[in-house]
């Protein structure tokens, strides 16, 4: 039986997604005025607060952020789907904190944690854009390609090209977009790694 590429999917991060979906879809708490705790995994917690009831905005989007308009534009419908394809996506950054913690205690090097962050990271995104729409999907790989050439994203290289550092490299590949986040009333809390540093 050929082995996940997410192994701990299935023990840690389902469940924390099935307790967000009861409390996306569950009436009344889905709409509660206090932001919602979801049950913190192991390496990460996310906090839901409610989402915006107004109708898709007509106007011009000032957001620097693609997506964020492309959220905008939508239903109220349509933004809770938008959230639980985030919160997928969410759970897989989950596991790749998990996955860094543990290469960073067998002593990885930054470069070899780099690379097997950004591939991870890829790994998400095709699984996340499964939930989309071909149209949403279409539009995020069209604006990739236009700017790295790779309808996933950046490769590894091309993201040491830019900022000099494995190190930040893999920072940049397992950290999420907070604008995006906030525009889904989601709040993504990652934990640290409480390991040795990794190997030079």
């Amino acid at each position: 039986m050929p082995t996940p590429r997410f192994p701990a999917l299935t023990r840690y991060v389902l469940p924390a997604v099935l307790t967000v979906q009861a409390v996306l879809f569950t009436g009344p708490a889905a709409h509660a005025q206090q932001p919602v705790a979801c049950a913190p995994t192991a390496c990460g917690s996310v906090v839901i607060a409610p989402l915006s009831a107004e109708p898709a905005s007509p106007g011009p989007c000032a957001s620097p952020e693609p997506v964020v308009c492309q959220i905008r534009a939508q239903t109220p419908e349509e933004r809770v789907t938008s959230r639980d394809v985030r919160m997928r996506y969410h759970g897989l950054l989950v596991d790749m904190d998990r996955e860094e913690c543990a290469m960073r205690a067998r002593g990885a090097s930054e470069e070899e944690i780099a690379r097997r962050m950004v591939a991870l990271r890829n790994d998400a995104k095709e699984i996340t854009r499964a939930g989309m729409s071909p149209e949403q999907v279409r539009r995020l790989e069209e604006r990739n390609v236009a700017k790295y050439g790779n309808p996933l994203g950046p490769t590894a290289d091309q993201l040491y090209a830019k900022y000099g550092s494995w190190a930040e490299v893999t920072e940049a590949a397992t950290r999420t977009s907070e604008a995006v986040d906030q525009e889904l009333g989601l709040e993504y809390r990652p934990c640290p790694c409480a390991s040795a540093p990794a190997a030079a």
